[in-house]
């Protein structure tokens, strides 16, 4: 009787351990490995916070003789200004001026009709062009092993970060956008993009900040300065599904 008693033991037992080994194969995907982002529900991207936000816009000129100084094209996108529509603002004597946008026309450019999402946004992590931004996407990049991105991690023609989500917050306010380029002055700082402990941008320029937004989105976050370089975020990523409804779910960018 209690050797029976002993082997029903046993056998109970490793019913359990199949059990939990199967229910572990189903979240690893069969390899043992922790489940991918895209697998858990509600992932969770760190804050960056208290973040210099500087604005920038389709169209835009800041400094001709340099290579990154003209938002006509943007690091992903040899034909932005064509592929969104033009000026993202208003052009005076040749020249595209920002300009300030309202709650009631959902922060949408007042004399232009967008062919792309005016939430959009740039980040210091240039995964394309930037040859060291290209060699460390596969170790840095948070989504690059999920099956959606995982057989473009070695394709030269094909970003990883271009149209991701960020979910952006200034005092009491939040704002989504679409990652559209890369900088401002810094193209592989995957400490401060990627970084779980809240880094600093590498960058010193611009008053060290560490993200551009668009003019819909300075509206939206209800920046102070139209085009200075004091207005702070907190930002974070987001998988699309996590994105809520809103005037940045007007158009979705996905070329």
């Amino acid at each position: 009787m209690i050797r029976a008693r002993r082997t029903a033991v046993r056998l109970v037992g490793a019913a359990i351990a199949a059990l939990v080994t199967a229910t572990l194969l189903v979240v690893t995907g069969g390899s043992g490995s922790p489940a991918s982002a895209e697998e858990r529900p509600g992932v969770r991207y760190p804050w960056h916070t208290r973040i210099v936000a500087t604005t920038f816009w389709v169209g835009e000129i800041f400094d001709p003789d340099a290579p990154d100084g003209s938002q006509m094209i943007s690091t992903y996108d040899d034909h932005w200004y064509r592929n969104y529509g033009g000026c993202d603002g208003v052009i005076r004597k040749e020249v595209c001026h920002t300009e300030r946008r309202f709650r009631r026309d959902g922060w949408f450019p007042r004399r232009m009709t967008p062919k792309q999402n005016p939430f959009y946004l740039d980040l210091p992590y240039d995964d394309l062009n930037d040859p060291i931004g290209f060699r460390r996407r596969g170790d840095v990049v948070p989504w690059a092993h999920r099956p959606r991105y995982v057989d473009d991690i070695d394709n030269p023609h094909v970003s990883l970060m271009k149209n991701r989500w960020v979910e952006i917050r200034r005092r009491g306010r939040t704002c989504y956008g679409q990652i559209q380029d890369a900088g401002p002055a810094r193209y592989h700082d995957a400490r401060y993009v990627f970084g779980h402990r809240d880094a600093r941008p590498a960058n010193r320029r611009f008053n060290g900040a560490g993200m551009d937004v668009s003019p819909a989105l300075n509206g939206c976050l209800g920046f102070r300065h139209l085009n200075g370089d004091r207005d702070r975020v907190s930002w974070r990523f987001v998988d699309g599904r996590d994105v809520p409804p809103g005037p940045w779910r007007r158009i979705v960018t996905r070329n």
